[in-house]
């Protein structure tokens, strides 16, 4: 059997744990192993792909299924519940017979939002790139509606807005295939955009991520482009490696009033980058972004994103040469890079991320000690690999890395997940508590840590 034929009846996103479940639970009163920190009162919120009908092996990518929410809350040392559940696109409201979900559309968007889940203005939203627009959940996770920020955002939103710590306010970058630009938009505390500026590009890149510092907003401009002729053909997710666009990253200026502002700096080499951990200012203006970065994206594999090993790297771009150097922090597998995110466009000291290996085989998780050079692995145990890390600060005036790690960590040897805490000081020791959940998580994409309102 050839592999192109083997592809037919099989798919690495379908098997195993990235396989779809296919039903909705919510279970009370969940088995703890050691105890839970009193001050962690809320929800660990999880998101990812998960197919509603059977798709084919064939054509299917990773990155399109439908979104399935997954929430554990806590309170009073207690894991009081965990639910998980479809986020109602018109695709997942027709093909279950629900009602079709009220609120705007964007473009071509059914409404599938199926990679983060944060919390912003009293609201939780289920979150997606590339054309669709936020998913407004109720605190138990039932959908609610699309929104368009109360009519104030004028076209698509992004699955990674980056939060300032000291104005509260989301910075986003979005893209859309329509588009020969990307648009900055930043949403206020009162949850409407407040601001948008079109950043003219010379063709349609895929942009997952962005980065912010306290002046600049960091944009990249890389070798994934939309490909018409996979689009013609059907392929769901039609970018692809396009290695003569070029690589280079941006720097726009926050204050800007005109995307044309932006200044643009040539990478050393071409690569993708998903998700930047951090980015932050130097005296002399350059400014340092750490990234995971990926030698290539969609070439060989056009259902997923492995090209290679991902690297810990760090770019100190250079506006006055138009140039940026790089060396890498760290040579191991990883992605899904987070941090304090008090520390947002600030220079951090800590970073935390999963291991992601040869044909994105999940493993430990990682802690990275930046001022030091040093990396910290914690082992789940034999069969057992984390999703994304979360950290969370034991309170609003702790220091980096005074609080817990966070995440769902799936064990191949039972075919079931739990949430892990750790001590993020203690990061190689015994975790602080094992949750265990009534169903498996898939390997998916992001989540975060939602504290409960006082």
């Amino acid at each position: 059997m050839t592999m192109t034929e083997s592809r037919l009846t099989t798919s690495r996103y379908l098997s195993g744990n990235f396989a779809p479940i296919e039903t909705e639970v919510e279970a009370f009163d969940l088995r703890v192993r050691g105890e839970i920190p009193l001050e962690l009162t809320g929800r660990l919120l999880r998101i990812g792909p998960n197919p509603v009908t059977a798709p084919d092996p064939a054509t299917y990518h990773w990155f399109t299924g439908s979104g399935m929410v997954h929430g554990l809350r806590l309170r009073d040392g207690k894991a009081q519940w965990y639910k998980n559940k479809f986020v109602r696109s018109d695709g997942v409201s027709e093909a279950k017979g629900w009602p079709i979900t009220e609120g705007p559309r964007h473009g071509m968007s059914d409404g599938t939002a199926n990679t983060n889940v944060i919390g912003y203005a009293g609201k939780t939203y289920a979150i997606v790139e590339a054309g669709g627009l936020p998913v407004e959940l109720s605190y138990d996770l039932d959908t609610l509606r699309m929104s368009n920020f109360d009519a104030t955002l004028p076209g698509s939103f992004t699955a990674h807005p980056k939060r300032d710590p000291f104005t509260g306010e989301l910075h986003a970058m979005v893209y859309y295939f329509e588009w020969d630009y990307l648009q900055y938009v930043v949403v206020g505390v009162d949850g409407r955009v407040r601001k948008t500026l079109n950043v003219p590009v010379p063709g349609k890149p895929m942009l997952h991520d962005c980065s912010i510092t306290e002046s600049q907003v960091v944009v990249m401009d890389l070798p994934v482009t939309f490909d018409l002729e996979a689009a013609m053909s059907g392929r769901s997710l039609p970018y692809s490696w396009d290695p003569e666009y070029g690589a280079r990253v941006g720097l726009l200026p926050r204050s800007a009033a005109d995307g044309n502002e932006t200044v643009w700096c040539e990478l050393p080499e071409l690569c993708y980058v998903y998700h930047p951990l951090n980015s932050y200012d130097l005296p002399d203006g350059r400014v340092v972004c750490d990234v995971v970065k990926h030698p290539k994206m969609f070439d060989t594999d056009k259902y997923g994103p492995f090209e290679g090993i991902p690297v810990l790297a760090r770019w100190t771009i250079d506006p006055a040469t138009a140039r940026v150097h790089e060396e890498v922090l760290d040579d191991r597998g990883q992605e899904f890079p987070r941090m304090d995110e008090r520390l947002i466009g600030q220079k951090n000291r800590f970073g935390y991320g999963a291991s992601f290996g040869e044909g994105i085989e999940h493993g430990p998780a990682l802690k990275h000690d930046l001022e030091r050079g040093t990396t910290e692995v914690h082992e789940y145990g034999s069969g057992r690999v984390t999703l994304e890390p979360v950290f969370v600060p034991r309170h609003d005036d702790a220091a980096e890395d005074d609080g817990w790690i966070m995440s769902y960590v799936y064990d191949a040897t039972t075919d079931s997940s739990d949430v892990v805490i750790l001590n993020a000081q203690d990061f190689t020791g015994e975790p602080l508590a094992v949750i265990s959940l009534p169903q498996r998580v898939p390997f998916g994409f992001h989540g975060n840590w939602v504290p409960d309102e006082e």
